[in-house]
């Protein structure tokens, strides 16, 4: 397990990162039957465009839906989440999700994998 730590330097972060993504999304394709991966290199390029999604269009979503947010006391955030899900599908050839209530559980079920994988090889948030 030593060799999979951040602190020793055997992988760049961004790359184990970038790993994890793509694997938990394979992960939430297989346990969500709506959510749909034709193949690893689909998911590498939809954990691409989500670290792009997530770096660009998610703040503004937020900044623009934030008294939504405030008044739902978060629970908003779900659907900004599923919203964030579904424009990574629209942008990446050979991912696709059938419904909205499969991007909101896609998404749930893929924070979740990547917590735990994170866990595991020692990512941890900055």
């Amino acid at each position: 397990m030593a060799l999979t730590r951040m602190e020793n330097g055997f992988l760049p972060r961004f790359l184990v990162t970038w790993l994890i993504t793509a694997v938990s999304l394979l992960a939430t394709a297989y346990i969500i039957p709506g959510i749909s991966l034709a193949s690893f290199t689909a998911a590498a390029i939809a954990a691409i465009v989500l670290g792009f999604v997530n770096a660009i269009v998610r703040p503004i979503i937020l900044l623009l839906t934030l008294p939504l947010t405030i008044l739902t006391l978060g629970l908003f955030l779900l659907v900004v989440n599923a919203i964030s899900l579904s424009l990574v599908a629209y942008f990446t050839p050979g991912f696709t999700i059938n419904t909205f209530w499969d991007a909101v559980f896609g998404s749930l079920i893929l924070s979740f994998v990547s917590s735990i994988l994170n866990h595991l090889f020692g990512v941890a948030e900055s």
